[in-house]
């Protein structure tokens, strides 16, 4: 398993309830899924690296069709 960086995070009650319950229907845990989160973002903004971006989603989808 790779080296995890652990970060305290203040969010939300609200907020975290609802990253709790979209886990749980997703069945990871919610600290999964706010990586999840995190790194879906990151991927649609072009600032993952090495993992392509919203440009590599667009050359999909235009191969597809």
């Amino acid at each position: 398993m790779s080296a995890r960086k652990q970060y305290p995070l203040r969010i939300d009650p609200e907020v975290w309830a609802a990253v709790e319950r979209w886990a749980a229907d997703d069945m990871r845990s919610a600290n999964a899924q706010v990586e999840w989160i995190l790194r879906d973002a990151l991927r649609r903004a072009g600032r993952l690296p090495g993992r392509g971006g919203a440009d590599e989603d667009r050359k999909r989808v235009r191969n597809d069709e």
